[in-house]
């Protein structure tokens, strides 16, 4: 029986490679205002959310810090994406 090593650390670092992205995606709808981009914008935001949702549900706790960094990045992309939005 093969037994797998769940490790916490990979978790984080998709964590906050999703929000990267989800970063970069937003500001580059942001500039353009083009709809497909923002679509797609709005997507990773929304898949950012889900893996920080996932990792806070399986936090130790000592990653309390990290995540609520990690939490208030995504907040300001969302809301730069709300912006332009409007």
């Amino acid at each position: 029986m093969k037994r797998e090593i769940h490790s916490g650390y990979n978790d984080l670092m998709q964590v906050e490679m999703s929000i990267k992205t989800a970063q970069k995606m937003v500001g580059s709808a942001t500039m353009s205002l083009d709809k497909d981009m923002l679509d797609g914008a709005k997507q990773a935001v929304s898949d950012a959310h889900a893996r920080l949702a996932e990792a806070r549900h399986q936090a130790t706790g000592v990653d309390e810090e990290f995540l609520r960094r990690c939490e208030q990045e995504l907040q300001q992309a969302e809301h730069q994406l709300n912006e332009a939005l409007k």
